[in-house]
């Protein structure tokens, strides 16, 4: 069913505008006047089975810049919901995103292919439906670096400069990105459907979930549930991911939460410094209610807002449906914590530690709080200390060291016989040495907006390997002062 475009060699398929209809409009991209590259995902393109040298081309700028549309393709702008800030929008959509269809790779696994920031749709609500520069290369940075920290994430394929400005508090460079996402369904998708008109809609839309990320359920008498339960799996799996990285996602509405368990939208997110369970970055969340520590909590949220909306699917009976439905909902946050326990014991160096190892990285992350310590280089400081050499640990820690020698002596006496080094190369994979530092990253957009690219380079390249060693004196690695980090703060794209 799918087509081959025969400028780029790229082959998408209609699958969700086939089996959805009633979720999307048709719509056209609004042609970039005067396109040049901006980054190319050779990388991604390769996994995917794209011919790259034929992306990279004028042909491929042109399907990028929205100038031209594939053959075969019909570009929709895909209809959701959404709770955003606790409260319910009925009708939001892909204000200024079109999906172009879906890529089959070598492997038969099918990926969307978007575009976002093309030109407002019918879902803008007086938006422009435009992106500029500095945004569209965050969410190539950071999709990449979470890529690289093994999160599940959206990736994006290609970032074109459009030669035309968008209007924010100033005028600034526009751009198109092409994300590549396992798909765009969203809680806020089921959402939608659920409140439509139509009574098949939502039936449709789950099957279609069902066959793009539960194969296994297809035909099967409880495949809604096992949606369901499929889905509160992989969110508890991924938050645990976020946590251990000092991550926040910055807007967690539920039009931002991806049935596949992907990360998506890449907009006021950041990584933390120092540690602060109430670190909020997002500009927008003044109340604190997507902090770091509140992620789980906010997660099993929006699942319960999945789950009432699968509700006449899993059963015909409310009442029985309902208790079928909590039963799955209630699994978050015991699987959660089974995934955040075991990803504690390895940060600490103690996979085999049981109950203790987790007392021990509680007590260390207490300690990390107690003095502002900056968490990405505590947890790897730590490994150091586990081969032997304590003194980049300690000087972490400054003048507060001492605080350190009760908890290390107890570390220490959890090794048992597994050598200290061994101990220290375990946690080396799991807690990395380069992350996406704000100030950073900050700065390679504001050379991006002025057409110097070297700086963004440079940090992708380096966000890439995050875990290799690196020297003390290597920039990639050391947070920003702290009256800094005190003061940053992110914005939607928008």
């Amino acid at each position: 069913m799918s087509t081959t475009d025969t400028q780029t060699g790229l082959r998408l398929d209609k699958q969700f505008a086939r089996e959805v209809q009633g979720m999307f409009v048709h719509w056209q991209p609004e042609p970039a006047p005067a396109p040049h590259w901006l980054q190319f995902n050779d990388a991604l393109a390769l996994e995917l089975g794209l011919d790259a040298q034929a992306l990279r081309g004028d042909a491929g700028l042109a399907v990028f810049s929205g100038q031209r549309i594939p053959e075969g393709a019909e570009p929709v702008a895909q209809a959701y919901a959404g709770h955003q800030f606790g409260y319910y929008s009925p009708r939001l959509g892909d204000g200024r995103a079109l999906l172009l269809g879906e890529i089959v790779d070598p492997s038969g696994q099918r990926f969307d292919l978007a575009l976002k920031g093309s030109g407002a749709t019918p879902f803008a609500r007086n938006g422009d439906g435009k992106a500029a520069v500095g945004p569209v290369l965050r969410e190539f940075l950071i999709g990449e670096a979470m890529h690289a920290l093994g999160v599940p994430t959206t990736r994006v394929l290609a970032a074109v400069a459009t030669g035309e400005a968008v209007f924010r508090e100033s005028a600034l460079p526009g751009a198109v990105l092409a994300r590549v996402a396992a798909s765009h369904l969203r809680v806020g998708s089921f959402e939608y459907a659920a409140r439509a008109e139509d009574d098949t809609l939502l039936s449709r839309l789950a099957e279609h979930a069902i066959a793009r990320h539960a194969p296994h359920l297809l035909g099967q008498p409880q495949r809604y549930l096992g949606l369901l339960e499929q889905v509160v799996e992989r969110q508890a799996t991924l938050i645990a991911q976020w946590m251990g990285l000092g991550f926040i996602h910055g807007v967690m509405n539920t039009d931002n939460m991806a049935i596949s368990g992907q990360t998506i939208d890449y907009g006021p997110c950041a990584f933390m410094e120092h540690f602060d369970p109430e670190e909020v970055f997002s500009s927008i969340d003044r109340d604190g209610r997507y902090a770091w520590a509140n992620q789980p909590a906010i997660a099993h949220w929006n699942l319960s807002r999945l789950a009432e909306t699968l509700l006449p699917l899993i059963d015909a009976d409310a009442d029985r449906a309902a208790a079928m439905a909590m039963a799955a909902i209630g699994k978050f946050e015991k699987q959660l914590s089974a995934h955040w326990s075991a990803l504690l014991r390895s940060k600490v160096g103690l996979p085999d530690g049981g109950d203790a190892a987790e007392h021990l990285a509680t007590e260390f992350m207490q300690l990390l709080q107690r003095h502002a310590v900056d968490f990405t280089l505590g947890w790897r400081r730590l490994g150091d200390a586990a081969a032997g050499d304590e003194a980049p640990l300690r000087a972490l820690f400054g003048a507060h060291a001492a605080s350190l020698e009760d908890w290390l002596a107890r570390w220490r006496a959890a090794f048992g016989t597994v050598p200290g080094t061994e101990r220290a190369q375990a946690m080396a994979k799991v807690n990395p040495m380069v992350i996406p530092r704000n100030h950073l990253v900050e700065q390679a957009l504001a050379a991006a907006t002025e057409d110097d690219l070297a700086p963004f380079e440079r940090l992708l390249a380096e966000v890439r390997r995050p875990f290799e060693p690196r020297n003390d004196a290597d920039p990639y690695i050391q947070p920003a002062p702290r009256e800094e980090t005190e003061r940053y703060r992110t914005f939607c794209g928008t």
